[in-house]
């Protein structure tokens, strides 16, 4: 049984404890896509983790952690990641890696800084971790995948050649330092040596997995609206982020993903540039950011302050429908307890037309939020285990965004531990 987590927002929807969560039932997690430009957040028995590349079923003995195929693969940052957690009292992890993994090397992460550095005042708000350029070669044919390593000679070639290629627009575009091919070829092979270890046929592994009736979680980063086909083009990541994209970064049919859990906020959160039209600001925005998330809403990856607004149906349906979600996990909503009333946003009006579907960019800049307000709950809501505990306007609340939504919503969490969940 396959099911995939995804993000139904811009990312940041809390998708880390929910896979942490649903990992006590899995035997083999696997990250899909992305690199280690977001990071997950996990709280358990061992403490609090920030995970950027590891996926969040690390912390059980009986699960096998996979990095498919369709990950950006920074080699030395898994290495460390999975020493950073071993020192920390975690037992070793079982992780594989795919051998057609490709591999985020240094110069995409400089070619990163420099370019939103070059665009200036008009940059994509990146988390400068090289994301985008290591995509783009991956498509250009100039990327290295990770069973490239284990040739020598073909290696060798393939470096002088990038490296020539790279040379010229540090040179004439950037202004900045020459690759040396030669400490370029001798890091892959230090590289070679961290990864070797853990090195796998995943496609054949899962595979095998599927066949033998194993439960695999499917891991995705960042949400919906920050696919290149399907979010917010052109402020999107590099990567799809859609749960079908799961099948390919992870090398199993289609077919076999049978559930889909979107992770969506009770309210709305993001990191980056790009249009948002639910944002709240001031005293507002500032008061539901220092009470969101678990010690404030900031970026794991990058500590930057989330861009805050209110819940967005018309976002959010659109987010469930291109995951193909069976099912929604409604995250932090512990957090709203101190407000007496609740905006939600059910529509856009663009030129003086109210629309219910999520437009393109273009026209998602013209957008104005239409609010519903509902009546708040005022009261803290943690430490509530079931549904029918929680106070009237707080279902009433979860009721009303499941019917804007048109999915089940099946989970909703009311705080960061791993236990603090009710199920519906």
């Amino acid at each position: 049984m396959v099911k995939a987590i995804v993000g139904a927002n811009w990312g940041d929807e809390g998708k880390g404890k929910i896979t942490d969560m649903l990992g006590q039932e899995a035997d083999i997690i696997v990250r899909f896509q992305g690199g280690s430009n977001a990071g997950h957040t996990i709280i358990n028995k061992y403490g609090k983790f920030a995970l950027h590349l590891l996926p969040s079923g690390v912390f059980y003995d009986h699960t096998t952690s996979i990095i498919g195929n369709g990950v950006a693969l920074n080699i030395p940052y898994l290495f460390n990641e999975i020493k950073s957690i071993v020192d920390r009292g975690v037992p070793s992890p079982k992780i594989l890696v795919s051998d057609r993994a490709q591999i985020m090397m240094p110069y995409h992460i400089l070619f990163d800084q420099y370019e939103e550095e070059r665009l200036g005042g008009k940059s994509f708000g990146s988390t400068k971790s090289g994301i985008a350029p290591f995509y783009s070669d991956k498509y250009a044919k100039i990327g290295f995948q990770v069973s490239e390593l284990f040739d020598a000679e073909a290696l060798r070639e393939k470096v002088d050649r990038v490296c020539e290629m790279k040379n010229i627009i540090l040179e004439h575009m950037y202004h900045k330092p020459a690759i040396n091919p030669d400490e370029l070829y001798n890091l892959l092979l230090d590289y070679k040596k961290m990864v070797e270890p853990y090195v796998c046929d995943v496609a054949a592994y899962l595979h095998e997995a599927i066949k033998n009736g194993k439960s695999i979680l499917l891991e995705g980063q960042l949400g919906a609206l920050k696919d290149p086909d399907f979010g917010i083009y052109p402020m999107v990541t590099s990567s799809s982020t859609l749960a079908a994209y799961g099948a390919i970064g992870a090398g199993i049919p289609a077919y076999e993903i049978k559930n889909v859990i979107a992770v969506a906020k009770a309210y709305s959160s993001a990191v980056g540039a790009g249009e948002f039209v639910s944002e709240i600001f001031g005293d507002e925005a500032d008061e539901l950011r220092r009470r969101g998330g678990d010690g404030g809403e900031y970026g794991a990856t990058t500590g930057r302050p989330r861009r805050m607004g209110w819940f967005d149906a018309v976002a959010t349906r659109y987010g469930c429908r291109m995951q193909g979600a069976t099912e929604v996990a409604l995250t932090v909503l512990d957090v709203l307890g101190y407000l007496k009333e609740l905006p939600v946003c059910v529509g856009y009006e663009i030129d003086g037309v109210v629309t219910k579907d999520f437009p393109t960019t273009v026209k998602l800049a013209k957008a104005k939020p239409v609010y519903e307000v509902l009546p708040g709950w005022n009261q803290e809501i943690r430490g509530i285990k079931k549904y029918e505990d929680l106070p009237e306007n707080c279902r009433k609340y979860i009721e009303f965004i499941e019917k804007e939504i048109e999915v089940p919503i099946t989970l909703v969490s009311n705080g960061p531990g791993r236990d603090e969940i009710i199920k519906r």
